[in-house]
């Protein structure tokens, strides 16, 4: 951890020099476990998923890497369909592992997901496994993804990064009712103040953020299951409204010609 103040002080120069007007995504609180480095190697299916990223990394050829938990890791599952038709000639290396939480993302990211490889453009979506119960408050949450943010910079200080707004998500009650749809709840609210803190980071040269969370919701601002079949993670309906909403900015930040 000390390691990580160091390169954290280091890299609030440079932040301070080309962009006052954004806040330090280093500049984070040690107050929970929500940036701590935290490794589930315990969990066979994670330690695999690990090892992984780690092999595809080594192998080179990386232009967009995706950060994140399941939501980010299921495009291989629900949004395959979707991720083959926007990401598959794009060199795009999938480093979603279910469950994951902001700590876990960091500990990963020290223990080789980055090493030498420097892509164009890292996309985050972290957060939302922390706001369940009481065990972080929205600031915490914050400052996880503010220290995974901190990580990337520091490791790929070329690469540009685009956080994604923590999406919205039913309740526990609401994702275990298969006839109610996502309605706005305290879970939600959470993740929503957490996100309003994070935005605060984006200088618009290196870190940009990006609130898709709307285009997800029906007009009355209800979260559907043809959209969200669990009220958590996107069907391919929802793989490819995210996928569509994002494009206009990947292609921005990527430089490419469309």
């Amino acid at each position: 951890m000390k390691k990580i103040l160091v390169q954290a002080f280091c890299f609030s120069i440079i932040v301070s020099t080309c962009a006052i007007a954004a806040k330090n995504p280093c500049d984070i609180k040690p107050d929970s476990n929500a940036v701590v480095p935290i490794p589930k190697l315990d969990k066979e299916s994670w330690a695999s998923r690990h090892n992984d990223i780690l092999k595809r990394i080594k192998q080179g050829n990386v232009d967009i890497i995706m950060v994140g938990d399941s939501i980010t890791h299921f495009w291989e599952k629900d949004g395959k369909g979707v991720w083959d038709k926007y990401y598959a000639n794009r060199n795009v290396v999938n480093m979603g592992i279910s469950g994951d939480k902001t700590q876990n993302v960091i500990w990963r990211l020290e223990h080789g997901e980055v090493n030498n490889i420097n892509p164009k453009l890292a996309i985050l979506m972290i957060g939302t496994n922390n706001s369940k119960n009481n065990d972080y408050t929205s600031e915490q949450i914050a400052d996880g993804v503010k220290a995974v943010v901190c990580q990337l910079r520091t490791r790929l200080p070329q690469t540009k990064i685009l956080i994604l707004a923590i999406f919205p998500r039913g309740s526990d009650e609401q994702r275990k009712d298969k006839t109610q749809d996502g309605k706005f709840n305290p879970q939600w609210d959470k993740n929503e103040k957490a996100n309003k803190i994070v935005s605060k980071i984006a200088d618009n040269k290196m870190i940009y953020y990006l609130d898709i969370n709307k285009k997800f919701l029906n007009k009355k601002g209800v979260l559907t299951r043809d959209i969200m079949p669990d009220l958590l993670h996107p069907g391919d309906k929802g793989y490819m409204i995210w996928a569509q909403a994002m494009e206009p900015t990947i292609v921005k930040l990527m430089g490419e010609k469309k």
